[in-house]
């Protein structure tokens, strides 16, 4: 679905919220929080509100987001319970071929180790970063980029 922006602002809050809540993972209250910002001036305008209320969160709430978050490789996959947007973009990745069997044999990506002996405040911030990236890309697929109010 792509919508315009001027589509997106006239969206009752249910709507808005049904078909912007899961721009990050599992995180429906985000969206929830900026519609009261509508109306917004274009899709970077509406990204800029999401980006601005997950950095104004406490870190609680930060890392609350990040459990949210798939285990991309991992129990989550295997399952089958990833969401339709999850299981796209890990299709999409080269993710959804990996195997019990090749995550038996370690890490899925280089640099896990590494990034296992990094602080923590600095892996929750850069695991943000990376939900950041997922919500432009999600948000790009539902609202067309090259429109303004």
């Amino acid at each position: 679905m792509n919508m315009d922006i001027a589509t997106v602002n006239a969206l009752p809050y249910e709507d808005f919220v049904d078909i912007l809540g899961n721009v990050v993972e599992k995180c429906p209250m985000i969206t929830a929080a900026v519609w009261s910002g509508r109306p917004f001036l274009s899709l970077a305008a509406l990204e800029a509100a999401i980006r601005e209320f997950i950095d104004a969160l406490p870190e609680s709430g930060k890392e609350g987001i990040l459990r949210c978050h798939p285990d991309l490789a991992g129990r989550d996959l295997q399952s089958g319970s990833l969401t339709r947007e999850s299981h796209e973009e890990q299709a999409g990745s080269g993710m959804g071929a990996l195997n019990s069997g090749s995550l038996a044999h370690g890490p899925a990506q280089p640099g896990v180790q590494g990034a296992l002996r990094n602080e923590r405040a600095v892996e929750r911030a850069r695991g943000i970063e990376e939900v950041k990236k997922i919500c432009h890309l999600r948000l790009q697929s539902l609202v067309l980029t090259d429109n303004r109010l």
